[in-house]
């Protein structure tokens, strides 16, 4: 569902050819799309009325297409980043994803994404302390305690996000 939402917000800004979609998600987000996740994805939000496209004519060349966001598709990006489900809340890509499109959403909207991202680092934080302590292998045992490392410090950075970083500027 990532794409979905990169794409998606990225339309919400201006329209956009595939390629320049392509390249502004990379610019955001340093993920690489293909044209095989690309072109079904914006066939999917057209045939769903989500995107509309448009040929725009080349000069020596084939016309290109143009996708715009429409009102249903503002509708849909704007569910898809308010909706985190807990079995996508370790899923890093999913919720980077919507932190980067946070201005989309209400405050309680944005407090609601994050609860649910803390809570499932929490639990899994708890499980992995678990596996760590009865590990005996030390090279197991300093791989787990690398990963818990990194919980801790993301556990630290979302309650910092609590903050607004415009309040920040």
């Amino acid at each position: 569902m990532w794409i979905e939402i990169l794409l998606l917000s990225k339309l919400a800004v201006e329209p956009m050819h595939g390629y320049e979609l392509r390249k502004a998600v990379e610019a955001s987000t340093g993920h690489t799309l293909s044209n095989n996740s690309l072109y079904p994805t914006l066939r999917r939000f057209v045939d769903a009325g989500a995107v509309s496209r448009s040929a725009e004519e080349q000069e020596a060349k084939p016309p290109r297409h143009v996708y715009t966001i429409t009102e249903v598709g503002r509708e849909l990006l704007h569910d898809m980043l308010a909706d985190f489900p807990g079995d996508l809340a370790l899923n890093e890509p999913e919720f980077l994803a919507r932190v980067g499109n946070f201005a989309w959403l209400r405050p309680e909207e944005r407090a609601r994404v994050l609860e649910v991202r803390k809570e499932a680092l929490i639990a899994e934080h708890g499980r992995l302390t678990g596996l760590a302590a009865g590990q005996a292998d030390p090279w197991s045992r300093a791989a787990l305690r690398h990963v818990l490392g990194k919980f801790d410090a993301e556990l630290r950075w979302l309650a910092d996000l609590t903050t607004d970083p415009r309040e920040d500027a």
